[in-house]
């Protein structure tokens, strides 16, 4: 062998020589992130595990919070419509009375000079069938009393006097004062006499 050819074969010798030592230190960096990796302890694992907990906690501590001030928003804003409809509420019903009373203006005003009685008369009764148009219009109803026989949930009787036929016993022989219902509701009960 010529020297170059023994330098050659050395730097290979120290090449094969170096490469087991870097495969070494390859296994021994290895086995140190495997030692890193290793499994967690208890504590560890139960620390994680808190943390996680924490997390979906607050997560829904703040959710809760959200929901709360969204139904509070909603519940102010209910509540404003609300006072808003009590105070409004009766609007439609005075706006469509309005034109009587305009009515009423007048026929107060044409009484003064008026000489015909037949006329004012006439007048009056159709302002008074054009209220009543406009109550019925709004879900006002007379409650019936004629002859009717005594209901307490409709009528109350403010007088009892001898019936002048047996027909008429137990029944509204007269009514004083009207009685309304609106919407199926009783908001004034009609006071009558009933035959005894």
């Amino acid at each position: 062998m010529n020297p170059k050819e023994k330098e050659n074969n050395q730097e290979e010798e120290l090449k094969t020589q170096a490469t087991p030592n870097e495969c070494d230190e390859e296994t021994v960096g290895q086995e140190t992130s495997q030692e890193n990796e290793a499994p967690l302890t208890e504590e560890e694992k139960l620390a994680q595990e808190l943390e996680k907990a924490n997390e979906q906690i607050e997560e829904q501590k703040d959710k809760y919070l959200r929901l709360s001030a969204e139904f509070d928003n909603y519940r102010k804003r209910t509540m404003k419509e609300k006072a808003e409809l009590i105070l409004n509420g009766g609007e439609k019903s005075i706006s469509s009375i309005l034109p009587i009373v305009d009515d009423f203006e007048r026929a107060l005003k044409n009484m003064e000079t008026a000489t015909d009685v037949a006329a004012v008369k006439e007048g009056v009764e159709l302002i008074y069938n054009k209220f009543m148009s406009v109550l019925g219009q709004n879900g006002v109803k007379v409650i019936e009393t004629k002859e009717q026989p005594l209901d307490t949930d409709y009528h109350e009787a403010i007088a009892v006097i001898p019936a002048p036929n047996e027909a008429l016993k137990g029944k509204i022989l007269d009514c004083v004062q009207t009685g309304y219902i609106l919407n199926d509701k009783v908001i004034r009960h009609a006071k009558v006499v009933v035959g005894e």
